[in-house]
């Protein structure tokens, strides 16, 4: 298969599993929530209507005939029904929510695990920090629907019932209640913006002051030798204090929203019994429209939540922008397919730093198959980088060009064609089979590989010995994450420091024994050192910033 054969793109579809595609508990959920505010507005209703009719029956011969024990029973009922319906609807509302979670993260996993911006940024989730707020953005997706669309479902079905009502109880009550209405929209109208802004720089700050104390607290004895430390800690505190003052405007904006909500229940019943004493109802007649008053009133509980509904959607909102960055380019993703190739040329590719600063003039380099290239240099003449940017993790597409036998080869397509062997390497705590990552290797090419790197008689129970990060030596991890390179068929292999822990001639002998199986591939590695391997071509680069 050449190399024009790879295939530009692939769909995935993710599926979950069986035991998740049951039907959702979501409808029983909502259920639930039906049950628990109809129930609170009738208990309220219901207990208005008996205390006004017990106190309009008095003391006389009415009180006598007087039935306590219907409304009194319809009280303990929609009492109990309140309690079972709210605490019913938050154990199922959780399972719900948990359920989508679930499916929700393998989707978005699976995503992340294809997108090429992950690949070329994927060394941030190793930072705790970063991990921290991108799980962040992952919860406050999980739980929109629970913590905003749920509530705010209820509250409209509410307010929709009760109109209903009031039109045909008390029709001249619908004009305050509408003015209302339309004074709560326009003041949401007006904060969602606000909010939104506020949320985005509050998290901005936030995180900024995470990653600079993380930074700082992790490199306390450089940086006060070089005196910095104390100005980083400032420029960190600063973001604090500035996260805060965010934060406090918030709720401040938030505090007069609730307020103005919470004052929606009491004017709507008001309106309720204006309308119905303005009607004539008068005695016993005003006891159906205190019933309806008095649920408006109860509605208003459910109105008091509103702030938390306006928060959790800009978070979401926010939180799904942060995502798409990992995940957008689902169905977009180069397919990683086995190829051949004879050539790679670099033409006009900028030398730079991690952070973009340029090192110089740019490069034209040739690699081929079965002429392995060495790329020799001190620490801080771009080597690593320059490997990221063949092997496509870094570098925009626009700065120079690679060319593949003839094509043009952009960022994602490298990525889908190489394999990048940073020397740095992660060692799951798992078996040495799952930790060579190739599921399809014979057992038989899986020792092949260990013993190419000299790690064939180091695990006692063979290839599912359990192992972790800790166990083994710099070196070990090191060798086998080379292992990993010789088990992996793609056309470009691409090196960091292949043998940068291991002693001058153990990495001599390694090196000519992995770049001897990887003969018709185009390898290029990364050095400090200069080994004697039969057909390697060795590339300087100088510490002037020039090619040698």
């Amino acid at each position: 298969m050449s190399l024009q054969q790879i295939a530009p793109s692939m769909t995935i579809a993710v599926s979950a599993p069986s035991s998740l595609r049951a039907k959702s508990p979501w409808r029983l959920a909502i259920l639930l929530a039906v049950v628990a505010s109809a129930s609170g507005i009738l208990l309220t209703g219901i207990s208005v209507w008996f205390l006004g009719a017990v106190a309009l029956a008095g003391l006389g011969p009415a009180a006598l005939a007087f039935n306590f024990h219907i409304p009194a029973a319809l009280v303990r009922l929609f009492a109990l029904s309140k309690t079972l319906g709210k605490y019913g609807e938050r154990v199922v509302g959780h399972r719900a929510a948990l359920l989508d979670q679930v499916k929700r993260r393998a989707k978005l996993f699976a995503a992340m695990a294809l997108a090429p911006s992950t690949r070329a940024a994927g060394w941030q989730l190793g930072n705790q920090d970063r991990l921290s707020d991108y799980m962040e953005d992952v919860e406050d997706v999980d739980y929109e629907r629970l913590r905003v669309g749920m509530p705010s479902a209820i509250l409209v079905a509410g307010v929709g019932a009760l109109a209903v009502a009031t039109a045909w109880l008390s029709p001249l009550a619908l004009v305050p209640i509408a003015l209302l209405s339309l004074a709560l929209a326009e003041t949401l109208r007006r904060l969602m913006p606000f909010v939104d802004r506020i949320w985005r720089s509050v998290r901005s700050s936030q995180r900024s002051a995470g990653r600079l104390l993380g930074t700082a607290l992790a490199s306390v004895v450089p940086l006060q030798a070089e005196r910095a430390f104390p100005d980083i800690l400032n420029i960190a505190f600063t973001y604090f204090g500035d996260a805060e003052a965010g934060r406090l405007a918030q709720r401040r904006a938030l505090a007069m929203l609730d307020m103005l909500a919470g004052l929606a229940g009491p004017l709507a019943a008001l309106s309720v019994l204006v309308a119905a004493w303005h009607a004539g109802a008068r005695d016993s007649a005003l006891l159906v429209p205190a019933f309806l008053g008095f649920g408006w009133l109860a509605l208003g509980e459910t109105a008091h939540s509103v702030s938390r509904m306006v928060l959790g959607r800009v978070r979401e909102r926010v939180a799904r922008e942060g995502l798409d960055d990992w995940s957008t380019v689902l169905k977009t993703t180069p397919a990683p397919s086995p190829a051949v190739l004879q050539n790679l040329t670099l033409q006009n590719v900028p030398r730079q730093t991690p952070d973009g600063r340029s090192l110089g003039r740019p490069i034209n380099l040739n690699f081929g198959a079965g002429r392995p290239t060495a790329l020799v240099g001190a620490s801080g003449t771009g080597k690593t980088t320059l490997l990221k940017q063949i092997a496509g993790w870094i570098g925009a597409d626009n700065n120079g060009q690679f060319v593949g036998d003839g094509l043009v080869m952009l960022g994602a397509y490298r990525r889908a064609a190489s394999h990048l062997c940073l020397h740095d390497a992660a060692i799951l705590s798992d078996t040495v089979r799952e930790n060579l990552f190739a599921a399809t290797a014979t057992d038989e090419a899986c020792w092949l590989a260990l013993a190419a790197v000299e790690l064939d008689g180091r695990f006692a129970d063979g290839l599912d010995s359990w192992i972790s990060q800790d166990m083994l030596s710099l070196g070990e991890a090191q060798r086998l994450n080379l292992a990993r390179a010789l088990l992996n068929d793609a056309p470009i292999v691409v090196l960091d420091e292949p043998v940068e822990h291991l002693d001058f001639d153990q990495a001599a002998r390694i090196l000519k024994r992995i770049l001897s199986q990887l003969a018709n591939r185009v390898v290029i590695y990364s050095s400090h050192a200069e080994y004697a391997v039969p057909g390697t071509v060795s590339v300087r680069l100088g510490t002037d910033r020039e090619l040698a």
